[in-house]
């Protein structure tokens, strides 16, 4: 008695988990549809085969994407495979990783390899349209391994790694972010033109290499933005780093220009979507406070070069090129009716030529500055944004 009401009462325990198993089971199609919608905000669209649903793992098949400026052309992705898949509140989805399919496309003796491609924390939102940070495609991490592209079956073109990062501030403030590209290279030495052949010699840049870095972080309220980092560094020639920070680049500014981007995709008129577009960035840059800017250039050689190069190019040596450059940088600087400022570049350029360093354009104004001010500058009194922006120009600092 007791052992045929155990059998019972497992196979009613069974057949519970039988029914029950369905709904408890990921809707791989489901996921692939939201993702698509997220990246339809972008103007861009994902289509697959098919999306399978294996425990926590989901293997889409057949990837592609289609972006709307091109119609009838997509990007071949091929199997892209999410694994610890898990639902989120709002009918979303997060992902623990991605990976995709190494890409490998070659034509004759040109190919383009990328290897290790994957997402780290992807969260797909259940509502893309919607206006909070919850609706946002975002990833926690991204990166690849070597990527290389060859024509004629020679290295023209490599990237050893690229990582970057998103971190979720707390109480869901903002971001940060910041990203390498490690290992960049390329191979100038099969340049046909004879005259850039030629500069590209004397220069030194048969072949480079360096890397780019940046970091930055966006605060949702304010719309704060600010690029702390861009930097491209490379060998025997510079580094170049540009930061930037405004505000005003709210969640709803970015969602203004979504919208403002996917209309002028989708009117087939692209003369009068170019229009429309313009016209609307010009409405949202209202919204927009200039805080400050930089650009900087750390001389690592190239400077010298480029005086002699040039130089010879006219008959002169480098050193007296660049003489003449400084005695045209005053007359060319009157132009524009900025005394202060003239002098400031005027200084800055012959404590640059005299020995290369570092070259630093600022603009950082004692107070921010809506852009509305800048532009109403820029059109009534444009030498007086040099004072507006509180531009300044330094060398070898």
């Amino acid at each position: 008695m007791t052992h045929t009401r155990t059998i019972r009462l497992m196979m009613a325990s069974a057949a519970l988990l039988t029914l029950a198993g369905p709904a408890f089971a990921l809707d791989g199609a489901d996921m692939m549809k939201k993702l698509s919608a997220a990246f339809e905000v972008n103007g861009t669209s994902v289509t697959f085969d098919k999306a399978e649903a294996n425990g926590d793992v989901v293997t889409a098949s057949g990837v592609k994407l289609q972006v709307a400026a091109q119609p009838g052309e997509s990007i071949k992705i091929g199997d892209v495979t999410f694994e610890g898949v898990e639902e989120t509140d709002g009918g979303g989805y997060y992902a623990e990783t991605v990976s995709f399919a190494d890409v490998n496309v070659s034509e004759k003796e040109d190919s383009v390899s990328i290897k290790d491609i994957a997402i780290g924390g992807l969260a797909i939102p259940g509502n893309a349209s919607g206006g909070t940070i919850n609706d946002i495609l975002l990833y926690e991490s991204f990166g690849t391994g070597p990527m290389e592209v060859k024509v004629k079956g020679k290295d023209v073109f490599k990237i050893a790694s690229i990582e970057s990062n998103l971190t979720r501030r707390e109480n869901d403030a903002g971001f940060d972010f910041d990203g390498t590209m490690n290992g960049l290279y390329a191979d100038l030495s099969e340049v046909e033109d004879a005259k850039a052949k030629d500069a590209i010699e004397k220069l030194g840049l048969k072949q480079i290499d360096g890397q780019m870095t940046m970091k930055g972080s966006w605060e949702l309220e304010s719309g704060n933005l600010a690029v702390e980092e861009y930097a491209l560094d490379f060998k025997n020639i510079g580094r170049l780093n540009i930061a930037m920070d405004f505000s005003g680049y709210t969640l709803q500014f970015m969602k203004a220009l979504q919208e403002a981007n996917k209309a002028a995709q989708a009117n087939p008129n692209k003369e009068e979507a170019n229009q429309a577009m313009g016209l609307a960035m010009l409405g949202l840059m209202q919204q927009l406070t200039f805080n400050s800017a930089s650009i900087r250039f750390d001389d690592a050689s190239i400077t010298k070069k480029a005086l002699d190069y040039a130089g010879s190019q006219q008959g002169v040596t480098g050193e007296q090129l660049a003489q003449s450059l400084k005695a045209m940088v005053p007359i060319m600087m009157a132009q524009l009716n900025v005394p202060e400022l003239q002098n400031q570049v005027s200084a800055a350029v012959n404590a640059y030529l005299d020995a290369p360093k570092s070259l630093t354009i600022s603009a950082e104004p004692e107070k921010p500055v809506p852009f509305p001010m800048i532009m109403g500058a820029a059109m009534g009194a444009p030498n007086t944004i040099p004072s507006v922006l509180g531009v300044k120009v330094t060398a070898n600092d």
